[in-house]
């Protein structure tokens, strides 16, 4: 059963450990200090970069999580204070509906209540619907994260006197926070690859944009783009825009179980 069991994790890993070799060695060599310094070229022009994507998808992801991590919190708090009341049943139960949503359905819903108006595509409706993909994420692991927190700290605060409120603001939140932050890190992994919402809100822009009201391009979009021209040229630049965003995913999924592991150990610290 342990062989069976290191066999079925190998060939868990093993599609994940494809794909990084595979998209390194097609994007690798086209990754240089000017890819990442330059904009964008016309058709047959050599060169160029995707600093505009990498500053629109910072501004995107950065917009939907200034959105979603705080509404989340206060939901995933709300939900934890109640959660044996059908409230709290509700508030999860909606939340995993809305993680099973596919993302395409949140970009033609964020098209409907944020482009349609605006009569545009623009980076504001690109964090919407970021916003919207993140938010799942952020409620549940922070609804999990404040469950880990020893029932007697909460208990101790409310013997001391302290409100309730307070408790949660001054005991639990930040007992809880190494693992709040997991879970926002997570959300921005999830969300920073989503390509065809942004098909529909932030539509792309070939020009450097930071304006909230105005197209913007992103780093999924860029790859869609790329990878359907014609043109090799285009072609060799999505492989490399495609490593930089699993780099960037990567670095963020490791950090965040490195956070999530510091958090195990002071726990286990606590307990005993």
């Amino acid at each position: 059963m342990l062989g069976l069991a290191g066999l079925a994790a190998f060939l868990a890993v093993l599609p994940l450990a494809w794909i990084i070799v595979y998209v390194t060695q097609a994007g690798l060599p086209a990754l240089t200090l000017d890819f990442f310094t330059n904009l964008p070229t016309p058709v047959g022009v050599p060169g160029g970069g995707i600093i505009n994507a990498i500053v629109g998808s910072a501004i995107t992801v950065g917009l939907g999580l200034l959105l979603a991590g705080p509404v989340g919190t206060l939901v995933a708090i709300y939900a934890t204070a109640n959660a044996e009341r059908p409230i709290g049943t509700v508030i999860r139960f909606a939340t995993d509906t809305l993680s099973g949503v596919p993302s395409i359905v949140m970009g033609i819903f964020a098209y409907t209540i944020v482009v349609l108006p605006q009569r545009h595509f623009s980076a504001l409706a690109g964090g919407v619907v970021l916003a919207f993909i993140m938010l799942p994420i952020v409620i549940r692991s922070t609804e999990e994260m404040l469950k880990l927190v020893p029932s007697s700290l909460r208990e101790a605060s409310l013997a001391l006197g302290a409100a309730e409120w307070r408790t949660w603001r001054n005991v639990l939140v930040p007992a809880a926070w190494n693992g709040i932050l997991t879970g926002l890190m997570l959300a921005v992994a999830r969300a920073a690859g989503e390509a065809a919402p942004m098909l529909f809100t932030a539509f792309g822009n070939p020009f450097m944009s930071v304006s909230l009201d105005q197209p913007i391009a992103t780093l999924p979009h860029t790859i869609y783009i790329y990878a359907i021209s014609p043109y090799e040229d285009w072609r060799a630049k999505a492989w490399a825009t495609a490593l930089v965003l699993i780099i960037l995913v990567l670095a963020l999924n490791v950090a965040a179980r490195y956070v999530t592991g510091r958090r195990a150990r002071k726990l286990g610290t606590v307990t005993r």
